[in-house]
Formats: C-alpha cells, sequence, structure tokens
C-alpha cells in the first residue's frame, strides 16, 4: 500500500480558532479525518504530523524519506514564504509533493504570493479550504501509482 505525508505547519492546529472567517469552523482533526476516510476509499495510508517549529517539519521529511513515503501533501504555512531549509528537505527527498493552501494565498498580503515550494512541487491548491487537500490526496494516488 502507498503511504502519503500530510505536513502541517505553523498555527495549522489552532484551525477553527484562528481566524475562522479565513480557515472555517473545522479543526486539524476534522481535516484528518476527512483524509483518513478519503485515504481509506483510495487504498493509500497516510501519515499525519503538525509542527510549528520549523527543525520538527523537516526532521518528519526526513523520517518520511527513510521511510518510503510515496508522495507528501504540504501546508507550510508562513514558512511557505520564508523557509529555505523546508525548501530543500523537500527538494531532496525527490518525492512528489503537493502545495495546499487553505486560504487563497493571492487575494491576501502580498508577501504571501511568493512560495519557495511550488516550483518543487507537482502542484499547487489554494483556496478550496480542506477540499484542497482532498484533491492532493485524490490526485496523488493516482500519480504515485503510475
Amino acid at each position: 500500500m502507498q503511504t502519503i505525508g500530510v505536513l502541517n505547519g505553523p498555527n495549522l492546529d489552532r484551525l477553527g480558532k484562528r481566524e475562522p472567517s479565513i480557515y472555517g469552523h473545522q479543526t486539524i482533526n476534522d481535516l484528518e479525518l476527512l483524509l483518513f476516510k478519503e485515504g481509506q476509499a483510495l487504498g493509500v495510508g497516510l501519515e499525519f504530523f503538525q509542527s510549528n517549529h520549523e527543525g520538527a517539519l523537516i526532521d518528519t521529511l526526513a523520517e518520511w524519506m527513510d521511510n518510503n513515503i510515496s508522495g507528501f501533501i504540504i501546508n507550510a504555512g508562513a514558512f511557505t514564504h520564508t523557509s529555505i531549509a523546508l525548501r530543500d528537505a523537500v527538494a531532496a527527498s525527490g518525492v512528489p509533493t503537493v502545495e495546499v493552501h487553505i486560504s487563497n494565498v493571492y487575494k491576501r498580503e502580498v508577501f504571501r504570493h511568493h512560495s519557495f515550494l511550488s516550483d518543487i512541487s507537482v502542484g499547487v491548491i489554494a483556496g478550496l479550504g480542506f477540499q484542497g487537500y482532498l484533491a492532493a490526496l485524490q490526485f496523488l494516488a493516482g500519480y504515485v501509482n503510475r
């Protein structure tokens, strides 16, 4: 069975509480349950990790690479726009990655318009809420089974 890692960065543990006008009222646990059910339907295993700490995200990517994870779904939060170290870890993995954002970053502050991950990802999804994660999972399930 293929396994896909879902990596969530800073403040995503605050989903449902943080800026619900932007991020909605669902929690990270709701997201993981939604993805778990879809993963079962697709025959794909999932690993989940969230951290507010850049090094923990990078360490988890390395651990997943060593355990032969087939693909990554990454919402790096603010690290999307700031972390060259996270970019280097994703690039070094050689693992197909889809970058996801719950909000449409292009309708927000200008500093959110640049991503250090987009050009090394096989796809980018922004502004679709939790549906973006589902789309990423559905895509990767097919992509890694080619």
